[in-house]
C-alpha cells in the first residue's frame, strides 16, 4: 500500500496523489450512477409500466443491496486486502451495470439494480478506508476525505448533465455509461494500489448470517413500508432483532456493538440517517412532479438539479479546511438548517417560476451536502483503530443508504395517484426528518465532545 501521510510530512508525491485520484474515482462512479438513474425514472416507468411502487424498487434495489452489505464490504477489505477486494467487486459492478442495459424485464433490472449496490458494498468501503489508513487522522485526512466526497458529488453533478442528454436518446444508456468508466479504474488499479497483507490472525470470519438478516430484514421494511402491510413490517422487525442478538453472541460479530458507544460516532451514524433518506425522498418526488406533473423534459430535469451538485463540487473540496478549524458539529448543524430551509420552501410544491422557487431549494440543499456529508465521514471515523476504519467506513456509509431506503419507501407510499396533494404530503415527510436531523445535531452542540481529534492546525 501506499505511504502513510501524517501531520509532520504533508508533501503527497505523485504516486500517492495517484492513488487517491483513483480511490476518488470509486466514489465518483457511484455518484455518477445514481444520479444518472434518478433522472431517467420517469421515462424507464413510461417504458416498462411501472407502478409508483414499482419504480421505487429501481432506486431501493440499489441502495439495499449497497446498505445491507457494505459492514460485510468493510470486513472483506479488512481481512482479506483492501486491494483485492476492490479489484473483485469492481469487476461484478462493471458486468452488472452492462446487463441492467441490456433487459427488457423489470424484474431483471431491478436484479441488476441490485447486484450493482451489493458489488458497491465492498468498492466503497475498501475505498474508503484505503483513504483512512493511508492518511493519518487530522488535517491530512480531513483533507483526503474532503478531496474524496468532492469526487462524490462532481460525479452526481455530471451524472445529472449525462443522465438528461443519454436520457432523451434511449434510458438504457445511462445503465451502460459507468462501464467504461469502471473498465479504466480496474486497469489502473494495479499501477497505483501496490498489495496490502491479507489479515494473518486466526481464523477468517465473516458473520454471513448477520449479513443474511440484516439485508432481509430491509428488504422487507422496505416493501411493508410502500405496500402498508403490518404483518410484513413485525416480520422485518424480528429480523433485525434476530440480527443485534447474532451480534452481540458471535465472536466476530459484523458489527462490534461495543463502537456504538461513542457517542460522536452514533450521532454521525443517525445524522447520514436523516440526509440522505430526507435527500432520496426529495429527488424522487421532484423528479416525478418537473418530468410526470409539468411535463418537463429528461434533460430540463436534470439542468434544474445541477446548481446544487455544482455548490457541492466546488465547496466540498475546501471542507477539509473548515473541519480542521471548526470541528464537525458546527458544520453538520449548519447543514441540518439548510436542508430543513430547503425542503420547506419547496413544501407548497406549485409551479411557480424555476428562479423563484426551485432554484433557491436546490441552492440551500447543495450547501447543506457541502457542510454536513464531509462532517459526518469524519466524525463517524474519527477515534476508531486502523483495524476498524474498515468496520466505521461500512457503518456510516450503511447508514446513508439505509436512510435513502427507508424514507424513499415511507415517501413511495404517500405518492400513490401522483396529485399535487400527494406530493405536497410526501414533502412533509421529508421535511419531519430534516427536522429530526436538526434536534439530533442540536444534541451534539449541546453536549460537546473533545475537538482536539479535528481541530488541528490545516497547514
Amino acid at each position: 500500500m501506499v505511504s502513510t501521510v501524517t501531520s509532520s510530512s504533508p508533501k503527497w508525491d505523485a504516486k500517492l496523489w495517484g492513488a487517491l485520484i483513483l480511490l476518488c474515482g470509486i466514489v465518483f462512479l457511484d455518484g455518477l450512477d445514481v444520479s444518472m438513474v434518478g433522472v431517467a425514472l420517469p421515462s424507464i416507468q413510461a417504458d416498462l409500466g411501472l407502478t409508483t411502487s414499482e419504480l421505487q424498487w429501481v432506486v431501493s434495489a440499489y441502495v439495499l443491496g449497497l446498505g445491507g452489505l457494505l459492514l460485510l464490504g468493510g470486513r472483506a477489505a479488512d481481512l482479506l486486502g483492501r486491494r483485492r477486494v476492490l479489484i473483485g467487486a469492481l469487476a461484478v459492478f462493471t458486468v452488472a451495470s452492462l446487463v441492467g442495459g441490456l433487459v427488457d424485464d423489470p424484474a431483471l433490472l431491478i436484479a441488476a439494480r441490485f447486484i450493482k449496490g451489493a458489488a458497491a458494498a465492498f468498492t466503497v468501503p475498501a475505498a474508503l478506508s484505503l483513504i483512512t489508513t493511508t492518511f493519518t487522522e487530522g488535517p491530512a485526512r480531513n483533507k483526503a476525505l474532503a478531496i474524496f466526497n468532492a469526487f462524490g458529488a462532481s460525479g452526481f453533478s455530471f451524472g445529472l448533465v449525462f443522465g438528461g442528454l443519454l436520457t432523451s436518446a434511449d434510458w438504457r444508456l445511462t445503465f451502460v455509461l459507468p462501464v467504461p468508466v469502471a473498465a479504466i479504474l480496474l486497469a489502473l488499479i494495479p499501477r497505483y494500489l501496490t498489495k496490502d497483507r491479507p489479515y494473518l490472525g486466526p481464523k477468517r470470519r465473516y458473520d454471513l448470517p448477520g449479513a443474511v438478516l440484516l439485508t432481509a430484514g430491509m428488504l422487507v421494511l422496505v416493501h411493508a413500508l410502500v405496500e402498508e402491510r403490518a404483518v410484513e413490517g413485525v416480520i422485518a422487525i424480528a429480523l433485525l432483532a434476530a440480527f443485534v442478538i447474532i451480534e452481540r453472541r458471535s465472536s466476530h460479530p459484523l458489527v462490534r456493538l461495543g463502537i456504538l458507544r461513542s457517542g460522536p460516532l452514533v450521532r454521525a451514524n443517525l445524522g447520514a440517517m436523516a440526509l440522505f433518506g430526507a435527500y432520496v425522498g426529495f429527488q424522487f418526488i421532484a423528479t416525478l412532479y418537473l418530468q410526470t406533473t409539468l411535463g418537463w423534459s429528461a434533460l430540463e430535469t436534470a439542468l434544474a438539479f445541477l446548481p446544487g451538485g455544482l455548490l457541492v463540487a466546488s465547496g466540498a473540496p475546501r471542507m477539509g479546511t473548515v473541519i480542521s478549524r471548526y470541528g464537525t458539529t458546527k458544520p453538520i448543524l449548519a447543514s441540518t438548517v439548510a436542508f430543513a430551509a430547503g425542503y420547506a420552501l419547496f413544501l407548497p410544491v406549485d409551479a411557480t417560476p424555476y428562479f423563484v422557487t426551485f432554484l433557491p431549494v436546490m441552492l440551500l440543499v447543495g450547501l447543506g451536502f457541502t457542510l454536513g456529508y464531509a462532517a459526518l465521514n469524519v466524525q463517524a471515523t474519527s477515534g476508531v483503530a486502523d483495524h476498524e476504519q474498515g468496520l466505521a467506513a461500512g457503518l456510516v456509509q450503511t447508514s446513508f443508504q439505509m436512510g435513502g431506503a427507508i424514507v424513499l419507501a415511507a415517501v413511495t407510499s404517500v405518492v400513490s395517484a401522483g396529485t399535487t396533494g400527494d406530493y405536497r404530503a410526501a414533502v412533509g415527510v421529508v421535511l419531519g426528518v430534516a427536522v429530526v436531523s436538526i434536534a439530533l445535531a442540536l444534541v451534539g452542540v449541546a453536549r460537546p465532545q473533545t475537538e482536539e481529534a479535528y481541530a488541528l492546525d490545516p497547514a
